[in-house]
């Protein structure tokens, strides 16, 4: 069992965000609002009467590289928590040195395939049960669409949720007329997209990421298939996605998500507004970019250890469980009890003129995730 002794010291959070490399504009923005959340509580008093500091590493969008990092924060800072990581491989990567072998607190704040269940691990972003389970049928129903094409980067988040959309569309009488996986900083997409017309795809639901994604967007922006009356659907686009591709090239895109900056709530109104005015850029407060579950799990962390009393590390997460904030981007959220997974409002937006609209606000959806082992529970916390 991890715990904290000194009443005097700081309390120390580590964060692991993407600064270089290809999802930089995300993990840029996610900073900043570890930057802001942090600086926000310190300057209310802190925590339990303590300063927090942040320990802010770049993940550089590599993999190894946040993995070294996830050790330093654990074996040299002795961080009481860890949160970051965009990619699902990145949180694989950060669990190894974090979680299985530090023994440390991890908060995921990025949207994901689901199933991620052990202990000392908290995801605070939306899972298939948020957004491909209502997205899809309801995109069947909107448009008719029965041919599916499924594009792919070729780690576990894409395989994952392409086994969940062929199960939602062949439910509903639709095929699968293709699926493809590809490296992540693939380019070439021309034969892909010759194969998509001649499938007679009406959608195509992409989960290329970036550096794959902006050529694959243009070249099949380039083949007309918007024209000839096709749908796109990302569901991790936002609107720090969307600053990478010309507005063309992305127009109709649907996506799936807990927050987008038109909602018009006033908490989220202000929590940009302040955000915009700390952060001027264009590393925008955005939810694909896992800033809305940045902010999420570091309010859900904060109030956890407000509940705890310390920073007794099984105290903290018995409170996570079911911890609640009554504000937040795209509104409240709260812990499901033993899911480790967050309940939360969803949203489906559609690109247009470069700027994300939202068509259907879906209330509030839980995760609908597997209850976390109590056996391997107790044996993380008397080990």
């Amino acid at each position: 069992m991890k715990e904290t002794n000194g009443v005097s010291r700081r309390i120390k959070v580590g964060v692991i965000a993407e600064q270089t490399g290809p999802l930089s504009f995300a993990g840029i923005a996610d900073a900043n609002v570890a930057r802001m959340v942090i600086d926000d509580i310190n300057a209310k008093g802190g925590l339990l009467g303590r300063k927090v500091e942040l320990y802010l590493e770049d993940g550089a969008t590599t993999d190894s590289v946040a993995a070294a990092k996830a050790t330093k924060l654990v074996e040299q800072d002795h961080v009481d928590v860890i949160f970051g990581g965009i990619y699902s491989s990145t949180r694989q990567a950060i669990k190894g040195p974090a979680v299985e072998k530090g023994k440390t607190l991890y908060v995921y704040p990025e949207q994901y395939e689901g199933g991620e269940s052990d202990p000392l691990i908290f995801c605070t972003g939306p899972v298939p049960a948020q957004q491909l389970d209502p997205l899809i049928p309801w995109l069947m129903r909107k448009t008719g669409a029965k041919k599916f094409y499924l594009p792919s980067a070729d780690y576990i988040w894409p395989h994952t949720m392409n086994r969940k959309v062929r199960e939602l569309v062949e439910a509903r009488g639709g095929s699968i007329v293709g699926e493809e996986y590809f490296p992540l900083d693939h380019a070439d997409y021309r034969e892909t997209v010759a194969r998509i017309a001649s499938s007679g795809a009406e959608v195509v639901f992409n989960t290329i990421v970036p550096p794959g994604v902006v050529p694959f967007f243009e070249q099949l922006h380039n083949s007309g298939f918007a024209k000839r009356g096709g749908h796109l659907v990302c569901t991790y686009f936002d609107e720090n996605f969307l600053n990478m591709a010309p507005a063309a090239h992305v127009e109709g895109l649907y996506s799936c998500l807990d927050y987008y900056r038109n909602i018009s709530d006033p908490f989220s109104k202000q929590l940009t507004d302040e955000y915009d005015r700390l952060f001027p850029g264009n590393a925008r407060f955005t939810a694909g970019s896992a800033c809305s579950g940045m902010y999420r799990g570091l309010r859900l962390w904060e109030a956890a250890v407000k509940e705890a009393g310390s920073l007794n590390q099984e105290e903290v997460i018995k409170a996570l469980d079911h911890a609640k904030i009554a504000e937040g981007p795209g509104g409240p959220a709260e812990m499901v009890p033993e899911q480790h997974h967050a309940r939360m409002n969803m949203y489906i937006a559609q690109a247009k003129n470069g700027v994300f609209n939202v068509v259907k606000d879906l209330g509030v959806i839980d995760p609908k995730e597997r209850m976390v082992d109590e056996k391997e529970a107790e044996r993380v916390f008397t080990a």
